[in-house]
């Protein structure tokens, strides 16, 4: 940083000492909308708004962080959006959705109408929340400090204006982690009488620990794909030969991230400066948000990259595979492009790197279903492959992937991102995947059969309890029955079908 930087952001920050110290970003954030809410509230109790009629269009809101090219929550979004119109009926309903960059979410969710939500949302949201019937929060990481504060303050403001109004608010398979305290005083405030289904009884009960009901459900990503995503001359051999592969080499994927410069956070005053001067380009996420970037980030990625790089270069020089190393969102190019300059650095050759930032979510898991292994700290690339039975192996930051790991009955193959000895555990364990793959598939099956009932059942839940605040909303017949979870699901995929009738009972 130059002097002029240096000085500026002195000057800045010496003006606004005060300030800072009273008033944290993100908690700022989070009193603007939950103040924005209680004003909500205090409005609909003065004059409360006309609600959903029989023959009117029922109006229903998705919020979630789609719109950066993070092909999870493109994937999970678009299934549930599948499901939604699936039970809702495309004639008596119509979606809408937030993005955040509307070029990055062209093509997607059809029949939706996508609204652009900027990054500092609180009055973008108490304008939008009141023209819906329903909102349903998408994002995964749905209560978590781990990532951002903000997207956690996001959903809780969608839902707890929606329930300001006494509208159907919905947290949809959603995870529930480790929050700061004012995130977590905010939930207990605003997200009771919201319907919470959560993907794993790990998020149910830290939620019980807040005093908010849920139920446990699944993630929504399972039903994903179509023929050109999951046929083997479909859209993964045109970008696979096209990078160089040969087309018999077993396809060995690795998907890297950064797994230190979480959580992101708002910092005005370094925004000023890097408006300004350009300084903290680096750590700079967009906006007035910045990543983590203490002293230690840096050696602790190095460190990680080293290990994952060592353990794919070992398996690469084991078995005669085609390694390629995939982005699941526009954010990880910098992790990809840094693993695959260590393995030029060490071997000589070039690993085609794939990223969401280049290629649609359709193209994304047609990679990942093509491949003979994957080793992932992304959730959803590992969800994504599973379908395909693809023997895969996780290197986690968090309770996500462990969590999908136990649930799969797999959790020796769930590892730490600084753990002792990753480079070593994570090449044995893959090169007995790669040898044995058919040992491997049956867990992974059972697993996929498993989670589709859970989605087929949270579709029932989510009928009964639109039916609940609506009961003339015209279903149809058999909706509602958690005895029969999967008419609750929209039209499978070839894959999904074939693990079904195999492992139809598998629940």
């Amino acid at each position: 940083m130059g002097l002029a930087s240096i000085l500026l952001e002195r000057g800045a920050r010496s003006l606004l000492t005060t300030a800072k110290d009273v008033l944290d970003a993100d908690k700022a954030l989070q009193t603007t909308m939950g103040a924005l809410i209680d004003a909500r509230r205090r409005e609909h109790e003065k004059n409360p708004r006309p609600k959903w009629r029989h023959g009117d269009t029922f109006e229903m809101l998705l919020a979630g962080y789609v719109g950066t090219r993070n092909t999870g929550a493109d994937v999970r979004t678009e299934e549930m959006v599948k499901q939604f119109r699936h039970l809702l009926g495309d004639e008596h309903a119509s979606l809408s959705i937030l993005t955040i960059d509307p070029e990055w979410t062209r093509g997607y969710f059809k029949t939706l109408k996508q609204l652009h939500v900027p990054q500092l949302f609180p009055t973008f949201l108490y304008d939008q929340v009141k023209r819906f019937d329903g909102v349903v929060a998408c994002e995964g990481s749905m209560f978590k400090s781990k990532f951002a504060s903000a997207l956690t303050t996001m959903m809780v403001g969608a839902l707890g204006l929606a329930r300001a109004e006494d509208n159907l608010a919905i947290g949809y398979g959603g995870e529930a982690g480790a929050m700061d305290a004012s995130l977590e005083t905010m939930i207990e405030t605003y997200v009771k009488g919201s319907l919470i289904i959560t993907r794993n009884p790990e998020s149910s009960s830290v939620l019980s620990r807040l005093g908010i009901d849920s139920r446990v459900g699944t993630d929504t990503a399972w039903t994903f794909g179509n023929e050109a995503v999951d046929a083997p001359n479909g859209l993964s051999e045109k970008l696979l030969r096209r990078a160089g592969w040969d087309g018999q080499k077993q396809v060995v994927v690795v998907c890297p991230i950064h797994p230190f410069w979480w959580p992101v956070k708002p910092d005005p005053w370094k925004a000023l400066v890097h408006q300004v001067s350009g300084a903290h380009a680096k750590s700079h996420f967009r906006s007035i948000y910045f990543h983590h970037d203490a002293p230690e980030v840096e050696k602790r990625f190095v460190a990680y990259l080293q290990k994952l790089s060592g353990a794919m270069i070992d398996i690469a020089r084991s078995r005669d595979v085609f390694p390629i190393i995939v982005g699941m969102e526009a954010l990880d190019r910098g992790a990809c492009e840094r693993l695959a300059e260590m393995v030029e650095t060490k071997t000589h050759q070039k690993w085609p790197v794939f990223s969401s930032a280049e290629h649609d979510m359709f193209e994304m898991v047609s990679l990942l279903r093509r491949a003979s292994l994957v080793v992932s700290s992304r959730y959803h690339a590992l969800v994504c492959s599973m379908p395909a039975s693809v023997p895969s192996i996780g290197v986690t930051m968090d309770e996500r992937i462990r969590n999908l790991m136990k649930d799969r009955g797999t959790p020796e193959l769930s590892f730490e991102v600084d753990e002792a000895g990753l480079d070593t555990k994570v090449r044995d364990a893959a090169l007995k995947l790669l040898d044995d793959r058919e040992a491997g598939a049956d867990p992974i099956e059972r697993s996929v059969a498993r989670n589709l009932h859970s989605m087929g059942r949270m579709g029932a839940m989510f009928v009964n309890h639109v039916r609940a605040a609506h009961p003339r909303y015209p279903f149809r017949d058999g909706f509602g029955d958690e005895s029969n979870p999967l008419i609750h699901l929209p039209a499978l995929p070839a894959l999904q079908t074939r693990i079904l009738e195999r492992f139809g009972d598998a629940t």
